[in-house]
């Protein structure tokens, strides 16, 4: 299966268009035609609905493996590009919006000041965005952080060939308006909470759905959806009432309006894990090095 085809196909699925998806891969309409048509008449199936332009059952079908697929090819080639290239006077990190603490902004002001010449760029993504960067070389390394068991590492999708190193672990808390009922609590039980009104910030908080499998129960619904990786803007839904967020217990003091109360059933905490790849720079290890020291 030529993974040009299914770049042109999901382009295809993702716009809706063929004439978007031509623009975005800089092709022409007829060339994405020709691509979807050569992709049908390889497996055998019809893939793409051309009035309105929408995937078929057989196309929903293949999209489920075409964005891994072309993902671990992309990390193929930024694997085998970084073969022998481990010295560099630039550095490129990618962070989950509360992986980005205070900690690690100190760990790379010192790598700065120890490395002549060093550019830095670091870049704020959702969680699997990050995974990817790495995957792919568009970030040298990463900082994911979630809810986990303690000393458990988090849970990751397939992130191939890239290792996954803990930086942090603290407290897991419920954030919630300070004039909600129970913000005078000393702690919440998680379990408790599960017909409360949510926030789904998987970008941001912890996912909802992780939420639910430490509960074991099919609540915890979002009441309001924010896509978005700033944890104030979060914060400030919080405190307007829109709903409650699971996020580390060290951030709600930087939240005006809201009261963090730490999370005591089940047993879960807040981890932050460093993502590099299998050979990673000496400026990356160096940060490396730093950040799990």
């Amino acid at each position: 299966m030529d993974p040009h085809l299914l770049r042109t196909l999901v382009a295809v699925v993702e716009h809706r268009s063929f004439s978007a998806a031509a623009q975005a891969l800089g092709y022409t309409q007829s060339a994405v035609s020709q691509h979807i048509a050569a992709l049908e008449n390889d497996l055998g199936t019809r893939l793409v609905e051309r009035r309105p332009v929408g995937p078929t059952a057989a196309g929903e079908r293949l999209m489920e493996h075409a964005s891994p697929l072309l993902l671990r090819i992309d990390a193929a080639r930024a694997d085998v590009a970084r073969v022998g290239r481990t010295h560099t006077a630039a550095l490129t990190l990618a962070c989950s919006p509360a992986a980005l603490t205070p900690r690690v902004a100190g760990d790379l002001a010192r790598l700065r000041t120890g490395t002549a010449g060093l550019a830095v760029d670091v870049e704020v993504l959702g969680r699997a965005a990050v995974a990817q960067a790495v995957l792919t070389g568009a970030a040298d390394l990463g900082l994911i952080d979630g809810a986990a068991a303690p000393s458990d590492p988090l849970p990751t999708p397939d992130t191939g060939p890239v290792t996954g190193l803990a930086v942090a672990e603290g407290p897991l808390a419920v954030l919630l308006p300070t004039d909600h009922p129970l913000a005078h609590r000393r702690t919440l039980r998680l379990f408790d909470l599960a017909d409360a009104h949510w926030i789904d910030a998987p970008d941001t908080a912890v996912p909802l759905a992780q939420l639910r499998a430490a509960a074991n129960t099919d609540g915890f619904r979002p009441h309001l959806t924010y896509h978005g990786t700033d944890v104030h803007g979060l914060g400030t839904l919080v405190a307007a009432g829109h709903g409650l967020a699971a996020l580390p217990l060290s951030l709600a003091p930087a939240l005006p309006g809201t009261a963090g109360i730490r999370l005591s059933a089940p047993r879960l905490v807040h981890r932050t894990e460093v993502l590099h790849p299998r050979a990673p720079s000496a400026v990356a290890q160096a940060l490396v090095a730093a950040l799990t020291g």
